[in-house]
């Protein structure tokens, strides 16, 4: 049976196999489904910009992969600073139970149970050559270290030691992540004040071409998971529920702490 009430800070596909047909996509738009959410989106949209500006410099290519540089490791710093804070921010919500200075990426990862991150797939639009379409919490699936986000830790803490493993490479897998991790909450609503509501009312489909939608921002391409268990997909009537003083539910990540 379909989940009847909606997860707190967690998109998800909806009954009839669509994102939002019907208007049930409004629940994006309560005020109790996050706390503050345009903070992080803004925070994403500032680092893209940066990004393409560091495309005025480093071609989106795969021949420049292995290229790093101080540029490339602030971003990939501030890139993997907003994927700690968005996780925080789910687990909190939905009443994680742990301080957040002690919190890593054993926390981190129970939030793929609720959001299906590794289904996720991520595309840079004008990329050339191979590596165009990340996957980049894919490792997860298999119990593997998400590298990118090793690249991160260990070039943080020894800068001098480790510079060279803050590519270009992990900056743009550290970023499809944070693409990854904002649609999973919020789709592609930016909570601004021209917001489109995102326009997925009756008669939407996926681009054609490549399967994949404009994520927040509009320069990446995101393709959402689109065969979740019937049991795991929301099939609530968001007109049953919008009046109410809070119609959302936490999803109990500590349940899976010990898998």
């Amino acid at each position: 049976m379909a989940l009847l009430r909606p997860y707190r800070r967690t998109c998800r596909q909806l009954a009839d196999g669509s994102y939002g047909n019907g208007g049930h996509w409004q629940y994006l738009l309560h005020r109790r489904f996050a706390r503050d959410p345009q903070h992080y989106v803004r925070a994403f949209l500032l680092l893209q910009k940066d990004l393409q500006d560091l495309f005025a410099y480093v071609e989106p290519s795969s021949s420049n992969l292995g290229t790093y540089s101080h540029r490339i490791q602030q971003l990939l710093m501030r890139a993997c600073v907003e994927v700690e804070a968005n996780f925080t921010a789910i687990l909190f919500e939905n009443s994680y139970l742990k301080n957040s200075g002690d919190l890593n990426m054993g926390d981190y990862k129970l939030v793929n149970h609720s959001h299906f991150l590794s289904s996720y797939e991520v595309r840079i639009p004008g990329w050339h050559g191979s590596h165009e379409i990340r996957r980049p919490f894919s490792a997860w699936d298999s119990g593997s270290t998400l590298q990118w986000y090793r690249a991160y830790n260990k070039s943080k803490h020894d800068r001098h030691g480790s510079f060279h493993l803050a590519t270009f490479d992990a900056l743009i897998d550290a970023m499809c992540g944070l693409v990854a991790l904002l649609s999973a909450q919020f789709h592609d609503e930016d909570y601004s004040p021209s917001s489109k509501s995102i326009s997925i009312g009756p008669g939407y489909s996926y681009d054609t071409d490549d399967g994949m939608e404009s994520a927040i921002g509009g320069h990446f391409r995101v393709k959402l998971p689109m065969n979740l268990p019937g049991e795991e997909r929301y099939g609530f009537n968001w007109g049953d529920l919008r009046e109410e003083e809070d119609p959302f539910i936490n999803f109990n990540h500590a349940a899976y702490a010990q898998q």
